[in-house]
């Protein structure tokens, strides 16, 4: 990220995702709406759950945990 003063702080709260008609809703914090195919909603799934696993190893890494 660029300047930390001048970006967005993190959501805390979960999107929620439901299946309505053949496609995945992602409903996000801050009223966030995105609609997917069901192979765009797994992948996007996949990618977060990597992002989240290196952003905590970054976290813990910042912390100087190396058991995270």
């Amino acid at each position: 990220m660029s300047d930390p003063a001048n970006s967005p702080r993190p959501a805390n709260e979960p999107g929620i995702a439901s299946a309505e008609d053949g496609v995945v809703i992602l409903d996000g914090p801050a009223g966030i709406a995105v609609t997917m195919t069901p192979g765009a909603a797994a992948r996007t799934g996949q990618s977060l759950i990597s992002a989240a696993e290196s952003a905590e190893k970054q976290l813990a890494d910042r912390r100087g945990d190396q058991d995270a």
